[in-house]
């Protein structure tokens, strides 16, 4: 295969932005799972690629749009690197070195590289170039619905649509507490809440609150996505989280369950979240409820290991 050649771009004419979704979506078609992390589709999707900072490098073959990475800053002067290659040229790798040398060209500091459905391959070959492993994410899956003693295991939890205007600050004050130095879910501001909640996946019924009995607060939340251009459909725990002065009362339990169900009566068959490796209280918890692994997302250091990004 001809070499590639690469652009690095802060914004997305209109040719290369319907490209790059086309791009996107002939990925995540051959792979099974999203070809980029959310943020970084949602950035993906606009000519100023959301305006945070983010940069993309495009790979072409001729006028051929082949393989596409997005850069994000990270809090810690580090860069987060995602990418996605066409199936049809992935043979050799020459869109993918290619992406990564530019990434590391345009990245003053040490960089995270993403990459879904990681190998032992990916890692030999990543290890050729300085790379080391720093970061394993789990998808995981279960068949829906739950079973019925599965379901009667966990404590009742009422929950109710959020209301935006309403819970908008209550959730984050729970989320960004709940997820306290997370590198993705944690450190929530309005503007980026009402920006997701602007998403063409999102429905808000979908997005689960648990009120706490008083009426003036929040246990907590399970915010739920389903994926319908998925085959079989899935339905993505996105996020639960639970005020941390009730955390070890049952209550994550009870809200993934919770939107689990709601799914189940949306006909979704398929149940997926994401979860650290690292974690093993919430992937112990998961197993619990019958989710497999389905594969595992790698990020991988090249440079300082002070901090995941």
């Amino acid at each position: 295969m001809r070499p590639v050649d690469v652009q690095v771009v802060t914004q997305l004419d209109p040719a290369p932005l319907s490209d790059l979704a086309a791009l996107l979506d002939r990925s995540e078609a051959a792979d099974g799972h999203p070809a980029l992390a959310d943020p970084q589709r949602m950035a993906a999707a606009h000519p100023d690629l959301g305006g945070t900072g983010n940069r993309a490098v495009l790979a072409y073959d001729g006028a051929v749009l082949v393989g596409a990475a997005i850069l994000s800053p990270t809090p810690h002067d580090t860069t987060a690197v995602h990418l996605a290659t066409d199936p049809d040229h992935r043979q050799g790798g020459s869109a993918r070195d290619a992406l990564i040398t530019a990434a590391l060209d345009a990245s003053a500091g040490p960089i995270h590289l993403w990459i879904m459905g990681a190998t032992d391959a990916d890692d030999a070959a990543l290890a050729e170039r300085g790379f080391q492993p720093e970061r394993d994410l789990l998808q995981m899956r279960v068949p829906l619905p739950l079973p019925a003693e599965t379901v009667a295991s966990v404590r009742p939890v009422t929950t109710r649509a959020f209301i935006p205007g309403q819970d908008d600050e209550a959730w984050l004050t729970i989320n960004n507490a709940a997820f306290a130095g997370h590198p993705e879910q944690g450190g929530w501001t309005l503007a980026q809440l009402h920006e997701r909640l602007q998403a063409p996946w999102v429905d808000l019924e979908g997005f689960r609150v648990a009120p706490t009995p008083e009426g003036n607060g929040l246990i907590g939340s399970c915010w739920t996505k389903v994926h319908r251009q998925h085959r079989p459909v899935l339905g993505e725990i996105y996020v639960v989280s639970v005020d941390p002065a009730r955390h070890g009362e049952g209550w994550g339990r009870a809200l993934t369950v919770d939107g689990l169900a709601w799914m189940t009566n949306q006909g979704v068959p398929v149940g997926m979240l994401y979860t650290d490796a690292s974690n093993t209280t919430a992937v112990g918890l998961y197993r619990s409820l019958g989710f497999t692994t389905h594969h595992l997302d790698r990020s991988y250091i090249h440079g300082a290991r002070e901090h995941t990004g």
